[in-house]
């Protein structure tokens, strides 16, 4: 069977695969992002001795961002303005070229972690869907008609305005571009800097998840009117809060307050919000699909 490798490189730590799908994963390795030298150079490490077992077709990167993913572009599969220190104009995808003398694909986080759920998880048979992560930073991607969504960059919906009532929340947000934007008011480290402790640390009952709720419910009803996805995934560590899930499904049900006629939002909507079936494996495990359809392995009608 073809081996195809993964790469999920998030703000907080690598991912890197080899396989071919969920059920045959043949190596696995976690590392934390740290300098892009010593973190890239721990994937190419980590290839080079998957090399040894044998070749591998092609290796799919899915990346936080901002990216560059037109590939004329001479900085295709750099990462570009990102606020991460250190990372700004960093080429994700020549060293590992240079090593496996193979394709090497790139495309955002959220898109190859859609990616793997379209194929593999919460999102199999839909054609439109959104998939959100709210961890250390916040990002959106899909899936329109099978394919990844992209236009004149990639979507930055982390990125988005959301209302802000300076009276209720009065925390002046963290993102270094634009203050109190959803990635501002709502990631990881947002919960961090406005409590004072990480977001796994403050009690379940703490007024904290109102709010976060608040503001992911008022994203999820901005990309409900405008892309009318026929599911929402929601992955990312904060997430895994017990009982987030129900306070967002109910507050987007009262944003909405019955514009949305369908049962998807009024009756169904703990099947409409849902969690990743794949978990923490989506992102890689998407990207290794991204590889394997760009060879034609697999994709739209070949699952």
């Amino acid at each position: 069977m073809d081996r195809y490798g993964g790469v999920e490189a998030g703000g907080t730590k690598f991912v890197c695969m080899v396989g071919s799908g969920p059920e045959d994963i043949s190596a696995e390795i976690r590392f934390p992002t740290t300098t892009p030298a010593e973190t890239i150079g721990r994937a190419v490490d980590f290839f080079r001795e998957q090399l040894r077992s044998g070749p591998i077709r092609g290796v799919g990167i899915g990346s936080f961002g901002p990216l560059d993913l037109d590939p004329a572009s001479p900085a295709y599969g750099f990462i570009t303005t990102t606020p991460k220190p250190g990372w700004a104009d960093t080429d994700l995808i020549g060293p590992l070229r240079e090593l496996l003398q193979a394709p090497v694909v790139i495309d955002t986080d959220v898109n190859t972690a859609a990616l793997g759920e379209y194929l593999w998880g919460a999102a199999q048979g839909i054609q439109q869907f959104i998939y959100n992560t709210i961890g250390t930073g916040i990002g959106a991607g899909g899936i329109i008609n099978g394919l990844p969504i992209h236009g004149m960059l990639h979507p930055e919906t982390g990125h988005m305005r959301i209302p802000h009532d300076l009276e209720m929340d009065p925390f002046p947000g963290i993102c270094p571009f634009h203050g109190d934007c959803f990635e501002g008011l709502a990631s990881g480290v947002a919960l961090r800097e406005r409590w004072g402790v990480p977001a796994e640390q403050l009690p379940v009952e703490a007024p904290a998840w109102d709010l976060q709720a608040h503001y992911i419910a008022l994203a999820l009803v901005n990309q409900i009117c405008m892309i009318s996805p026929q599911r929402v995934v929601l992955g990312g560590g904060v997430m895994k809060r017990a009982g987030l899930f129900p306070l967002v499904r109910r507050k987007v049900q009262r944003f909405l307050n019955g514009y949305v006629d369908r049962d998807e939002v009024k009756s169904e909507i703990d099947r409409y919000i849902v969690p990743p079936v794949l978990g923490d494996r989506s992102g890689c495990l998407g990207a290794i699909g991204m590889a394997q359809h760009w060879a034609g392995d697999l994709g739209p009608g070949k699952q």
